[in-house]
């Protein structure tokens, strides 16, 4: 399976990493009625994503490229990214309109589960294979496309059965272009995703408390363009702030999966 992999990834990094997205896309979507027939909520989906994990780690380690990837520590000071503050009202904003218990004890368990595997597969294919990918060749043209078709991404919630209507999903492809260019910025500059893996898998799991009740698409709106506010401004600061160094620069990229 690995060997297949390797191949897949030398012919062309770019396709390998649509392929992987397209993979974990059809895969979710089917897994949601799939759950629905088990009667459990997303424990199609926990399973999935915990193939799909295992697989997408260990063949990072087995080749020597989960640094190249964003499996490192951050080596710069917590006080150069504000402490993460930011990350972490990020990480509370499903529970901005309160709390509320959605479903029974193991649905509430497969989905906390499902969303924090989530959250590293999402990471580690958009931000990590994706965006190396295109930064090979422009990392300006990578951090924009990687944003984007992170959020666009998104509007399969409209037909994959998740029951999300048209205003919700507009403003959650909106958010998710946002979340999406601060997280490749946090990648970008760091060289490190473990920031990116952990507000988005908690961001994800905590959703499984949101209240829903009562939202209306005025307050929808309002709630997506105040997280765009909030990320994209933290992104700029980042940008500003942070030190550039050898993930900052395209002509190390490869330098970066060697050493």
């Amino acid at each position: 399976m690995f060997k297949w992999l390797n191949k897949l990834r030398e012919k062309n990094r770019l396709y390998f990493a649509l392929l992987w997205i397209v993979v974990y896309i059809v895969l979710n979507s089917a897994a949601i009625p799939l759950s629905a027939l088990i009667g459990v909520e997303s424990s199609a989906a926990l399973a999935v994503n915990a193939v799909l994990s295992a697989l997408l780690f260990f063949w990072l380690k087995s080749n020597g490229l989960a640094e190249h990837y964003g499996l490192r520590r951050v080596d710069i000071p917590a006080s150069r990214f504000l402490f993460y503050i930011p990350l972490i009202v990020f990480m509370s904003r499903n529970l901005w309109f309160g709390f509320a218990i959605n479903f029974p004890p193991a649905g509430t368990v497969c989905y906390i589960l499902s969303m924090l595997l989530v959250g590293f597969l999402e990471e580690v294919i958009m931000r990590g294979l994706l965006f190396r990918a295109l930064a090979e060749k422009n990392v300006k043209t990578a951090i924009i496309i990687t944003s984007v078709t992170f959020g666009l991404g998104h509007i399969v919630n409209l037909f994959n059965g998740s029951g999300m209507d048209l205003v919700a999903n507009i403003c959650q492809v909106f958010s998710a272009v946002g979340c999406g260019f601060l997280f490749v910025i946090i990648f970008h500059r760091s060289g490190s995703l473990i920031p990116c893996i952990v507000a988005h898998s908690v961001h994800n799991a905590v959703s499984v408390f949101g209240n829903e009740a009562g939202i209306t698409a005025q307050k929808r709106i309002i709630f997506s363009v105040v997280t765009v506010i909030l990320v994209v401004g933290y992104a700029l600061i980042l940008m500003k702030t942070l030190p550039k160094n050898e993930y900052s620069e395209p002509e190390n990229i490869e330098a970066g999966e060697q050493g």
